[in-house]
């Protein structure tokens, strides 16, 4: 078993892993599709670009440790927008469903957006 956290009904992996019965709903909140990855091995139920960071935010944190607390801070904001409040209630809905997975290309998992992500949905 890879990288995997979970809130509540929301778990995170990375999307590289192979699917597993147990992810339910199975959610790319990236904003770019992953490199050298077919669509059909993805086996996704949706491809969520609304949550993701802006490529601008994303290039600021580039997954270094001591921006974390900050890129949490701003992407927390961004998230307050009207596009990602719409995904968000969309992502809500799945996990009210049943199992949601939320799935990135990012290797350092505990420290990515969709971490974030799970987070503020099990809060909600």
């Amino acid at each position: 078993m890879g990288e995997m956290s979970s809130r509540g009904g929301v778990r995170v992996r990375r999307v590289y892993e192979p699917p597993e019965p147990a992810d339910g709903a199975r959610v790319l909140v990236d904003r770019l599709w992953p490199r050298g990855l077919a669509k059909a091995d993805a086996r996704l139920s949706e491809w969520c670009k609304d949550v993701a960071p802006s490529t601008e935010l994303r290039r600021w944190y580039g997954h270094r440790a001591e921006r974390f607390e900050g890129f949490v801070a701003r992407y927390r904001e961004e998230l307050a927008g009207e596009a990602a409040q719409r995904a968000l209630e969309r992502l809500r809905g799945l996990a009210r469903e049943g199992p949601l997975t939320l799935l990135t290309a990012t290797k350092e998992v505990p420290a990515s957006h969709a971490a974030v992500l799970a987070e503020e949905l099990g809060e909600g």
